[in-house]
């Protein structure tokens, strides 16, 4: 062989071995997917390091997509076979169904799965139960945000029954100082989701009125359903100008510049107003009705992480989810995203005080998710984009309390045979 043939053949072998460097120094790596885009900073900063302490060896990336482009480029990576090991899980419907391809394996046998309550699990379960498959990570909490600034001024306290607080809205009103309720309908999404969903669970009596959407026993147009649409019609009367046209950050930004009292919230907006207020704000559960005996809220399970079943690393990769389980992780989650509370059993020492008042709200009040998450929104139409549509029309008044309810009954029963009696 000439030495230019041999030079040529010693490059190209060099080559190669150096193209398949970055290969070997990734395996027995772990890639996480996720949609949460915004929390970079805290795996790579805090979360990673933290699991590291204790693992040294293995090698975490957090990699996550843009959210309203996670699931459509999640099952492409799964289809394709370039899927991170670890999956970041939505609530219900399309992990299920994430499980149901394959995509997912069983987390039945992993230690500190215990840690867990049923309800916790419930949204990362077969529907009988039998199999959980992502390790629950957080909940987020619905209520109302308020500038107690504002609140001292007018003169008002946080109002403990629905009387009480539209009689607040109608102090803050007078005063005209503030927009008594920062909020739109605009984007459609909140007036169901910080609207119907908040308060409703007083109404439907939170788990026990949404497994009986579920079975059947009740429909959108019994007496809760009608109540809580008609209540949330009572809103019109205290948004901003112009309300039918502001978008979520329009009303993010009216509360966060001291311009609006009360801001019908989701705990996740807290870590925006802690950047953003330059005034003290805190919280209050959505009132019941006078002489309720028991109060609600919505503590919807918002995010888990389950294990790639095609991953090459499941043993690392169950390491960690294992570590996820246990309480360290629960606090240091809890802490480094204020409104994205453990649900682990766990006791977690909350030091944002505003998140701590959020989470109070478990000891006194009961538990439910949205009803709109589990089982209903499968078909066509889907419930939960139907919620959306028809809340913002009850607030806008296009569609009476009735009319909202009857629309939301129909739409089910469309295909969903249990309200097809």
């Amino acid at each position: 062989m000439s030495n230019k043939l041999l030079a040529k053949g010693l490059a190209g072998a060099l080559a190669a071995s150096v193209a398949l460097v970055p290969l070997m120094a990734q395996a027995g790596d772990l890639v996480i997917e996720s949609w949460r885009n915004d929390d970079i900073d805290i795996w790579n900063d805090k979360i990673i390091p933290a699991f590291n302490e204790q693992y040294p060896d293995i090698h975490v990336s957090f990699k996550p997509t843009t959210p309203t482009e996670y699931n459509a480029a999640l099952n492409a990576k799964l289809s394709g076979g370039t899927a991170g090991d670890l999956v970041a899980c939505r609530p219900f419907d399309a992990s299920l169904e994430l499980y149901k391809q394959g995509n997912l394996a069983s987390l039945n046998d992993l230690p500190g799965m215990d840690n867990f309550s049923d309800v916790a699990k419930s949204a990362w379960q077969t529907d009988d139960g039998s199999t959980t498959f992502c390790v629950p990570m957080a909940s987020v909490i619905h209520g109302f945000i308020y500038n107690k600034e504002a609140f001292e001024e007018v003169g008002v306290e946080v109002p403990k029954t629905t009387e009480e607080f539209f009689q607040v809205l109608d102090k803050i009103k007078e005063d005209g100082n503030y927009i008594p309720m920062a909020m739109g309908t605009a984007d459609q999404w909140e007036a169901a989701t910080m609207g119907f969903q908040n308060i409703g669970p007083n109404h439907w009596k939170g788990e026990e009125g949404r497994k009986a959407l579920i079975d059947g026993s009740q429909k959108f147009t019994d007496k809760p359903y009608v109540d809580t649409f008609t209540e949330l019609a009572r809103w019109k009367d205290y948004l901003p100008d112009g309300f039918e046209a502001i978008s979520y950050p329009d009303a993010q930004n009216l509360f966060s510049l001291g311009r609006a009292a009360i801001y019908p919230a989701g705990s996740w907006d807290i870590s925006l107003f802690n950047k953003q207020a330059d005034f003290k704000f805190s919280a209050f559960p959505p009132p019941a009705p006078a002489g309720s005996d028991t109060c609600y809220i919505s503590d919807h399970t918002d995010i888990g992480m389950g294990l790639n079943a095609h991953s090459k690393n499941a043993k690392d990769a169950k390491v960690f989810l294992e570590w996820m389980t246990g309480p360290a992780f629960a606090e240091l989650y809890s802490n480094a995203l204020p409104g994205f509370f453990s649900l682990s059993n766990a006791k977690v020492d909350i030091k944002d005080p505003v998140a701590q008042e959020f989470v109070s709200w478990r000891q006194k009040c009961k538990s439910t998710i949205r009803n709109s998450y589990q089982i209903l929104s499968r078909g066509t139409p889907n419930l939960e984009n139907d919620l959306w549509n028809i809340s913002a029309q009850v607030i806008n008044g296009t569609l009476t309390a009735e009319q909202g309810a009857q629309k939301a009954e129909d739409g089910l029963a469309k295909w969903y045979a249990p309200h097809q009696k």
